[in-house]
């Protein structure tokens, strides 16, 4: 880690993350590498020794950092990889550009990408969580994405090979998504602007905003067909089953499942991400427990616990 290959990006020793992450909680980043382009990105995966192991970072809003930090390379895609493109029907995004200004952007042209407007993130996690809402799904619009192998090499890949699911999606190890390419139905900008206005209201309305949180933090459940096998409906809502549980306003340290909408892990002012993190599974025990559902988790956890010494 002290002889690292030679960028024009900037590389960083030991950076905390937590001011990286909407939670603002977590350890340091053994190391970060903001690249300059894709070029750069390339080179430094293709010069790297494999043994040292890559951890691809967005905007930190579907994240919680544990608090020992992360080991090897956490790559944090930037300015260099915003870039949002339209060419009629099609919308091409670089992974950092943020979803909303996706959306914008695409309804400025007459293209609905709407339901990305209220989707915290970057296109990045977006396709990698097959991020939705209003009954629309990246997979809906997505037609391929670019990615960088973890040996350097670049490969474009269509939508049907990640064979995208309920909030996940199946990429090469150690692979990083650099763009997407969507393709959009035609609609009036006008109307397009009003839905995400609306959408906003809404949002805002039933969901804390305001409060240090990572989105929703428990995947809805799936359901169950008439055979009894599970399938991919989602139709019960993970804050029902944590309401029954008793667990809405729920509290460990400074975490607390937040009032407004339970299924809002939240940082109250001081959490630390084991608070968080502890009261999360105590919410996934509780459900078990009372239900016999087992939540899963929607936010992402990496690194290690504080005095661990071996990532998990």
């Amino acid at each position: 880690m002290d002889n690292l290959p030679q960028v024009r990006g900037t590389i960083t020793h030991q950076k905390s993350l937590a001011e990286l992450t909407w939670m603002r909680v977590g350890g340091p980043a053994e190391v970060l590498f903001l690249p300059a382009d894709q070029d750069d990105l390339c080179e430094f995966l293709k010069e790297l020794p494999p043994e040292i192991p890559v951890f691809p970072m967005g905007v930190g809003s579907n994240l919680i950092v544990r608090d020992g930090g992360v080991s090897g390379v956490v790559i944090r895609l930037g300015r260099g990889f915003n870039d949002i493109s339209i060419e009629g029907e099609h919308v091409t995004a670089g992974a950092a550009a943020l979803d909303a200004h996706v959306a914008r952007r695409a309804a400025d042209e007459g293209l609905d990408l709407t339901f990305l407007r209220t989707i915290p993130g970057a296109i990045g996690g977006a396709v990698r969580m097959n991020a939705g809402c209003y009954g629309t799904y990246v997979a809906d619009v997505l037609e391929s994405v670019t990615i960088i192998r973890r040996n350097g090499q670049v490969e474009e890949r269509d939508a049907a090979d990640l064979n995208l699911a309920y909030r996940q999606s199946t990429l090469p190890d150690g692979s990083i998504i650099v763009s997407a390419r969507f393709k959009a139905q035609k609609a009036d900008p006008d109307v397009l602007r009003q839905r995400m206005k609306d959408q906003l209201a809404k949002r805002d309305e039933t969901q804390p905003t305001k409060d240090r949180t990572a989105g929703s933090t428990f995947r809805n459940p799936a359901g169950f067909s008439s055979t009894g096998l599970a399938d991919d409906v989602h139709d019960l809502k993970a804050w029902k089953v944590i309401d029954n549980a008793g667990m809405r306003g729920a509290r460990v340290g400074g975490a607390v499942m937040n009032e407004k909408h339970s299924n809002f892990l939240t940082n109250a002012g001081d959490a630390t991400a084991a608070d968080l993190e502890d009261l999360g599974e105590l919410v996934r025990k509780k459900v078990y427990d009372s239900q016999g559902i087992e939540l899963q988790w929607e936010i992402m956890r990496v690194g290690v616990r504080k005095g661990e010494d071996t990532a998990q």
